[in-house]
């Protein structure tokens, strides 16, 4: 439930909505998304989150997260850190969960509503402080991909949980051609 007099921020585990649309079979069209939630109330703030490698001559992301920025959109990034896992497989890590939450915390004063576009577990404690706090907060992920990309804990923390596969008529598109390998989002883990 969205009330169009309150003062609403999204925070974007960009990650996990990556996966989670993935796992749906359509692509998020961020320009429809910010639409979407400033029809539902005064959106102070969009915020997304997610790690780069700029060791790479070509980030694959770098394009979206430009025009995220240039669109009105708070982009907050960080270096993503390259490893070998014990097998030697490469692996990428860049977790933004502390940096999410964080802003979070330090605008829940100031909103009414938050609604948090991951599905990550993690996230459940940071949801019942702030309501604790008086802000209600949404959570946009998915039970309907297998296995479902939504913590149950974190889905039954929210005041409201809204099913991305709803969403997928208003703020989704075809995907666009599969990416080269490497280029998907950096991975974090869903849950």
């Amino acid at each position: 439930m969205f009330y169009k007099d309150e003062r609403l921020a999204l925070f974007i585990d960009g990650s996990n909505l990556y996966a989670a649309a993935k796992a749906l079979g359509f692509d998020i069209d961020y320009k429809l998304l910010r639409m979407e939630f400033m029809r539902r109330g005064k959106l102070l703030r969009a915020f997304y989150y997610t790690a780069l490698l700029e060791n790479e001559e070509y980030s694959p992301i770098r394009p979206l997260v430009d025009w995220l920025h240039y669109n009105g959109f708070t982009m907050r990034t960080k270096p993503a850190r390259e490893y070998t896992d014990s097998q030697g497989r490469r692996k990428v890590k860049g977790n933004m969960d502390i940096e999410l939450a964080v802003d979070a915390m330090e605008l829940a004063s100031r909103l009414d509503h938050i609604v948090l576009f991951s599905g990550d577990g993690d996230f459940r404690p940071l949801v019942e402080s702030l309501q604790r706090q008086g802000t209600r907060v949404s959570v946009v992920s998915t039970i309907r991909s297998q296995p479902p990309m939504i913590s149950d804990e974190l889905r039954r923390q929210a005041d409201n949980f809204i099913e991305l596969d709803d969403l997928r008529d208003v703020i989704g598109r075809p995907p666009r051609e599969p990416r080269p390998a490497g280029a998907d989002e950096v991975s974090v883990g869903a849950r």
